[in-house]
Formats: C-alpha cells, structure tokens, sequence
C-alpha cells in the first residue's frame, strides 16, 4: 500500500520559514517524480512545484525563488523548504505522487504575527 505523511508544518511569523517533509512508502521512490500542492484562502488546491527523479526541479511562478523542494532518496523523503513567508501562503499543505495517483492528508501552514 502506498502511504504519503506530510511532516513540518506550524505556525510561522510573516518573513520566516519553514520545511515540510513528505515520506513516502510503498513505492520505489528513486523512480518516481513527486509534487507539491496547496490549498489557501484564495484558491482551491493547486499545484506548486515538482521534482523529478533526477532531482530537476520546477515550480510555480508565485513561489519561485522563495521554495525550494528536494530529495532525499535514502529516507525515501521528500522536501519543501519555504522561505520569506507571508499571509498568503497560509493553508494545507499536500504531497502528491503522480504515478500512483496518492496523496497524502495535508498539513496545516499558518503566517502569521
């Protein structure tokens, strides 16, 4: 059975920053490429950025240059690392594995003072 759990996630000040974790089981992670979604205020879950098997990465104009998502394919663990946070990134924070079509629960992102 293939299982995502988000880890990380909390309350941080506006201009901090924070890293989400996402391990993954039940799939041959080298192999997979895997994404990062949310869901704010503003908008319904939407896709922010991914990464590859080669460790390439691609993302969202909204979040470039302040996200960085990696991987660490011996934990078999996923990253977002956010930085220069604001209100606006508030909200639920997913993992998503296209090739099985899983994701995880979601975890809670809030920016504020």
């Amino acid at each position: 059975q293939v299982q995502l759990v988000e880890s990380g996630g909390g309350l941080v000040q506006p201009g901090g920053s924070l890293r989400l974790s996402c391990a993954i089981s039940g799939i041959i992670f080298t192999r997979s490429s895997m994404a990062w979604y949310r869901q704010t205020l503003r908008n319904q879950r939407e896709w922010i950025g991914g990464i590859d098997s080669d460790a390439r990465t691609i993302y969202e104009d909204s979040v470039k240059g302040r996200f960085t998502i990696s991987r660490d394919n011996a934990k078999s663990t996923m990253y977002l690392h956010m930085e220069s946070l604001t209100p606006e990134d508030t909200g639920v924070y997913y993992c998503y594995c296209p090739s099985v079509r899983k994701w995880g629960q979601g975890i809670q992102v809030t920016v504020s003072s």
